[in-house]
Order: structure tokens, then C-alpha cells, then sequence
């Protein structure tokens, strides 16, 4: 395969995510006047957020092997044809019920992320993926073009009319994408779904694996999506402002992804991920504390670790289980989008419960140590189980 083919079909793959993902996290972008709008209490405003991450997750195994299967040019077309039609019926309706309903539609989006790994990952040869990956991942950007233009938008043309403006965005590249994409060409066999199933029951470091996104990628998730209510709640800034801070985040973690694949192609995924991991159990301390200027620090600390660590893992999975990349993929990233999920909720039942998010972050941090613990067990300790993982 040429150096340029391969390049060009990244380029299509990162910007279909960027579409994406920016549909993706439009509901959380404008969550801040919908729960003004619609008079939401923090733990309905949560669920509200987190419904578009919910399908996003569980479909994320089914899209893999599918992936696998049928090859990620008629995969991603479909998804981004399909992901303008939420929009459409938010913006005629936009009521708390169709916002959980078509949320949850909205979440397919979230399902790309399979599909993309596993699409670029056959373009590149191994020694390249940590960093091709890491460049597609850099499609997460799409989420922030949600949270700092959504709110700015529904300021001047109103909510119908900015859920009516990602539509077309997806339509197209979901056009363009099945004009000009290929399938990488090889010769392999699909696997049934029983064998691509197998590595689920057999292979513990895949759940291992999907411990370590359920933190990183949503950890990042979580907090893109949520941070624009927990900064107005907590620290009472306007939805522009939050909405640009928030941006900020999403930005400085996507820039950090490709940064990650490329150390983890230098140093190892499993030397950098121990890294992150006591960094991340370090930078929620900060982010438990009622100042905004340490929260602000930890966060962008957070920031920066979780997106080297989206990085990390994701030269991983390739590394381990090269034939089965995209089943794995989408074990891993139904697991990280499950991270998404969860926390949102978390940090809304305890804003109602305690009037603080702080014992939220004090969660997150134990966490993070749990992971390392996890990764010492099953990749730092045990670098043989790694190996033969790595020889299927």
C-alpha cells in the first residue's frame, strides 16, 4: 500500500469522525439553556446528557465485528448518512421526551470510533498505527466545534435552527465518504461472529484494555459533555463562557491523542499508560477543590493525560490482536463510551444529594489508581501472557 493512499484514507477517516463527534456532542452543548429552557433538575439535566453516550457505547461491539465483517467504507458512509436525521426531528421538536428519544438515536454517531479504528488501522503497517491512530482520534475535536458553537448559535438563531445546522454537515461527508473511501485491500477471511466472540471469553487483557478506556476515552467524554453544566452550576459562568472553556478541554485532549500514539510507538503504551494513570490520580484532587483556578489546573491536567491515554491504548489493541482489531475495538470503545456514560450521572445525583460535585472527583481519582493496579497485573507483571496475546 502507498504512503499517500494510506494517508488520504486517514484523511477521510478523521474528518468522518469529526462529523461525527460533532453531532454527537450537540445535545451536551447546548445542555446549559435546555435545562433553563425546560426547567430540568441536575440529575434529569444529566440523563439528558448522557443518553446520546448510551447507544454510542453498546453499539460500538456490534459496529466492530460488523466492521470486521462488511469493511469500514460502507460502515461509515451509513452512520453519517443516517446520523442527519436526529437533528432534523430535534429541531422540530425539541421537548425533554424527544431529547431522550433522539439522544439516544444521536449516539449512533459514537459508534464511528469502531468502525474508524478498524479502517485505519489495515492502511498501516504496525510500526505506524500508534500514530495513525492517534491522528484519527484527533477527530474528538468534532465534540468541541458542538460546545463552543452550539450555545453561541442558539444565542442568535435559536435552538430549532442550530440542531437544524449539523445536519447537512453529515449528509455530506457521509456522501463524499462513500464516493471516495476504499476498504485497505487484503485477502483475509471474515470471521463468523462465534470466532470473533471467542477473543471476549479467552483473552482477559482484552477486558483489561477496556478498563483502561473506560477511563481514558470516557473520562474525556464524561467531562466534555458535562463540563459545560458543571461550570455554570459550580462556578456560575455564562454558557458562552463555559462553552468555550469547555472547548478548551476537548481541544487540548485531542491535541495530546496523536501525541500519545506517537510516544507509545517510541516507549511502549504500557510505560506511558503508568504514567497517566497516577497523573489522573493526582490532577481529580485538584479538581475536588471549590477554587476555580484549581480546577482549572487539574483539568487541564486531565485534559492532556486522558488524551495521551486514548492514545495509548489504542496502540494496544493492534499490538495484541492484529487479526481481530476491529472486534476488540469495539470492546474497548463500547467500554470507554460506558465511561461516558456512568459519570455524567454520577456527578448529577451528587450535585442533588450533597449540593457539591467534589466527592465526584474524589471517585475519579481512586480510579485512576485502580487502573494502575490493573496494568501492573496484567501487562507490566505478566509481560509473557502479553507476548503470546500479541503472537495470535
Amino acid at each position: 500500500m502507498s504512503r499517500p493512499t494510506a494517508n488520504f484514507h486517514l484523511f477521510l477517516a478523521t474528518v468522518a469522525f469529526m462529523v461525527a463527534f460533532a453531532g454527537w456532542g450537540l445535545i451536551s452543548g447546548l445542555a446549559p439553556l435546555l435545562k433553563v429552557e425546560l426547567g430540568l433538575s441536575a440529575t434529569a439535566a444529566s440523563l439528558m446528557i448522557a443518553i446520546p453516550v448510551l447507544l454510542g457505547s453498546l453499539g460500538r461491539i456490534p459496529m466492530g465485528l460488523l466492521t470486521d465483517r462488511f469493511g469500514g467504507r460502507l460502515l461509515f458512509s451509513a452512520l453519517l448518512i443516517f446520523g442527519m436525521i436526529p437533528p432534523l426531528a430535534l429541531a422540530w421538536n425539541h421537548s425533554y421526551p424527544n431529547l431522550l428519544l433522539w439522544g439516544l438515536w444521536l449516539g449512533l454517531a459514537g459508534t464511528s470510533f469502531a468502525v474508524g479504528v478498524a479502517f485505519v488501522s489495515r492502511w498501516f503497517p504496525p510500526e505506524k498505527q500508534g500514530t495513525a491512530l492517534g491522528i484519527f482520534g484527533a477527530g474528538n475535536i468534532g465534540q468541541s466545534i458542538s460546545v463552543f458553537f452550539g450555545p453561541y448559535l442558539a444565542q442568535r438563531v435559536g435552538i430549532p435552527a442550530t440542531f437544524l445546522l449539523f445536519a447537512p454537515a453529515t449528509l455530506t461527508w457521509g456522501l463524499v465518504f462513500a464516493l471516495l473511501a476504499r476498504d485497505a485491500p487484503g485477502t483475509a477471511r471474515p470471521k463468523t461472529l462465534g470466532e470473533n466472540l471467542r477473543v471476549l471469553r479467552t483473552e482477559p487483557l482484552s477486558w483489561a484494555l477496556s478498563l483502561f478506556y473506560f477511563l481514558t476515552f470516557g473520562g474525556f467524554v464524561a467531562l466534555g459533555i458535562y463540563l459545560p453544566t458543571l461550570l455554570k452550576e459550580a462556578f456560575s459562568l455564562t454558557p458562552q463562557d463555559a462553552g468555550a472553556r469547555t472547548a478548551g478541554f476537548v481541544v487540548l485532549a485531542t491535541a495530546a491523542r496523536p501525541l500519545g500514539g506517537w510516544l507509545s510507538d517510541c516507549i511502549g503504551g504500557q510505560r506511558l499508560l503508568t504514567y497517566i494513570f497516577w497523573g489522573i490520580t493526582l490532577a481529580a484532587w485538584l479538581m475536588a477543590l471549590p477554587s476555580i483556578y484549581p480546577f482549572t489546573v487539574g483539568a487541564l491536567g486531565c485534559a492532556a493525560l486522558l488524551g495521551l491515554g486514548n492514545g495509548g491504548v489504542f496502540k494496544l489493541v493492534p499490538q495484541y490482536f492484529p487479526t481481530r482489531t476491529g472486534t476488540v475495538t469495539g470492546l474497548v470503545g463500547a467500554a470507554g463510551g460506558i465511561g461516558g456514560f456512568f459519570p455524567p450521572l454520577v456527578l448529577g445525583i451528587l450535585k442533588d444529594l450533597t449540593g457539591s460535585y467534589a466527592l465526584g472527583f474524589v471517585l475519579l481519582s481512586l480510579f485512576a489508581l485502580g487502573c494502575y493496579l490493573v496494568l501492573w497485573l496484567a501487562l507490566l507483571r505478566a509481560p509473557v501472557l502479553a507476548s503470546s496475546t500479541a503472537k495470535e
